[in-house]
């Protein structure tokens, strides 16, 4: 254990303050502080020595210069067990620094503010503060620092009950503590700064994430798993999702999770997208939320079976008394009416999500490989269905065009190879994930077929182009009457007569929408 004599304080986020600094002094610890702190301190009425008086030099350079002074670090990094250390220490008359307790410019904060200029961001970087906390967490065996007010009401309950003395054990987690303070510090300041150069990728990478919670497991029962929220997400990510009800959330959960409420935010009508092992299984934009609800499960009902189910409006009593007729995993929306949480109160084990609607600007997506990871810009295309092509005889309709849009949305969020079958607004057969584009197209249909649907005058969308005519014809013979494809391949005009001849109308949208 170590004894604390006299304790250094200097922090921008100031709540608890004064009360950690009222136990200090109860307990005889000498307080030095600076600027905005000590003038707090002494206003409650707490005696503080100012830096400036400790060291007998100034803050000076606009107050970028406090407590770098070897009086400072001195008697922060100074070894209580090191004889030369000590005895430099006394003949400079440099006394021992005990406990630190500092937090850091508030720069992502500032960074925040719609009018933030770069001057502005760099004058709040923290110098004399990530320098404090790196050396006393360096020096734990001898010194106690501490950058996080939640952590206050420990540290002061040890020092009454142990009389003013620390524990080493504490003094290392704490230690552990203020590296991550500061490694956290440093990699907002770098994304900033990395953000406003010209590469669209750093050569360097730092990403920062805090855990949000253990997860009641993998991909698999016997993976253990956990979830990490990365830092200043979009409001409309699921990650800022809130769990009003239900067991603990799994790995797939929340995978299958994302997939669903990226792809049903991207509809400004009442929308429901269900999703079963990363794929939607069944979509379906109406007039209310209730009929999109019947039209999505009504695609693949057996494949809705413990799914996922998200819906992009409040959900009402009417709609919660449809969904608990099946089993389901999770139901997201951006809100729940009362009366729908009483009715899913009554299957307890539905776990309710709650995510704040909206679309995103862009973001960076992630793949893990072997040893390292895959970096893209995420798919945020947003297709204008006036911009296409039409490349067949055929012209759509007004209708057509409508559910060509409706169709390439959800393509999007179905991996690859693609084929998604729609009909008014509704998703009428999903084939996803095959290696060849026939047989996704087959099993769409076969799904289609199962559910008692019909393909017959529907719309297609390909999340890729045809390499061959073959693709086209399979369309064709299951009944289709419109495909939008991106186009490209080298075979393009034997796709396109394929589609005149079978009387197709055929859109060319020049974007892929690859999902793997």
């Amino acid at each position: 254990m170590i004894k604390i004599k006299r304790a250094l304080i200097s922090v921008s986020d100031k709540q608890h303050i004064v009360e950690l600094a009222n136990v200090l002094i109860k307990l005889n610890i000498e307080i030095l502080s600076t600027g905005g702190t000590a003038k707090l301190l002494r206003d409650e009425g707490c005696p503080v020595i100012e830096v400036s008086e400790y060291t007998k030099f100034p803050e000076m350079l606009n107050g970028r210069v406090k407590t770098l002074h070897p009086m400072i670090h001195g008697g922060i990094l100074g070894v209580r067990a090191n004889d030369d250390h000590i005895k430099t220490m006394k003949e400079y008359n440099i006394p021992e620094i005990d406990l630190v307790v500092v937090n850091l410019y508030p720069f992502e904060k500032t960074i925040k503010k719609p009018d933030c200029t770069l001057e502005e961001a760099i004058e709040n970087i923290d110098i004399g503060g990530p320098t404090m906390v790196r050396a006393a967490a360096k020096n734990y065996k001898s010194v106690a620092v501490l950058t996080n007010p939640s952590d206050y009401t420990l540290i002061a309950d040890q020092l009454i009950n142990n009389n003013g003395m620390l524990e080493e054990e504490l003094l290392f987690s704490l230690s552990k503590k203020a590296f991550l303070h500061t490694a956290q510090y440093d990699a907002a300041i770098s994304a900033y700064l990395n953000n406003n150069d010209t590469k669209d990728f750093p050569d360097t990478m730092i990403q920062v994430m805090h855990k949000s919670l253990d997860m009641r497991y993998g991909e698999n029962p016997h993976q253990k798993a956990a979830f990490y929220k990365e830092q200043n997400v979009e409001e409309s990510s699921l990650s800022n999702f809130t769990q009003i009800q239900g067991k603990d959330l799994s790995f797939n959960n929340l995978n299958d999770s994302d997939n669903a409420w990226e792809c049903v935010k991207n509809f400004s009508e009442p929308t429901c997208v269900i999703v079963k092992h990363a794929n939607p299984c069944g979509v379906c934009s109406s007039e209310n939320i209730e009929k999109a609800y019947l039209g999505a499960f009504s695609t693949d009902p057996t494949s809705a079976f413990g799914g996922i189910i998200a819906l992009n409006k409040i959900i009402d009593s009417i709609t919660a008394s449809l969904i608990i007729k099946q089993f389901v995993e999770v139901v997201i929306a951006p809100s729940f009416s009362p009366e729908a949480i009483k009715i899913f109160q009554t299957k307890e084990n539905i776990r309710l999500l709650t995510v704040p609607i909206g679309s995103d600007k862009g973001s960076i997506d992630f793949k893990k490989i072997g040893g390292g990871w895959l970096v893209q810009s995420a798919d945020r295309h947003q297709l204008k269905i006036d911009g296409c092509e039409v490349v067949s005889m055929k012209k759509p309709t007004e209708n057509q065009l409508i559910d060509m849009l409706f169709a390439w949305k959800v393509a999007q969020y179905v991996k690859s190879n693609a084929i998604v079958f729609c009909n008014n607004r509704q998703t009428v057969g999903v084939g996803a994930g095959q290696m060849s584009r026939i047989d996704s197209t087959k099993i769409a249909a076969i799904k289609a077929q199962n559910a008692g649907l019909s393909v017959e005058g529907s719309v297609v969308a390909s999340d890729a182009f045809f390499p061959f005519r073959d693709g086209v014809d399979e369309l064709a013979r299951h009944g289709a009457e419109c495909v939008i494809q991106p186009g490209g391949s080298i075979r393009d005009q034997e796709v396109i007569d394929a589609a005149d001849e079978h009387g197709l109308v055929m859109l060319f949208t020049k974007i892929r929408h690859f999902k793997h």
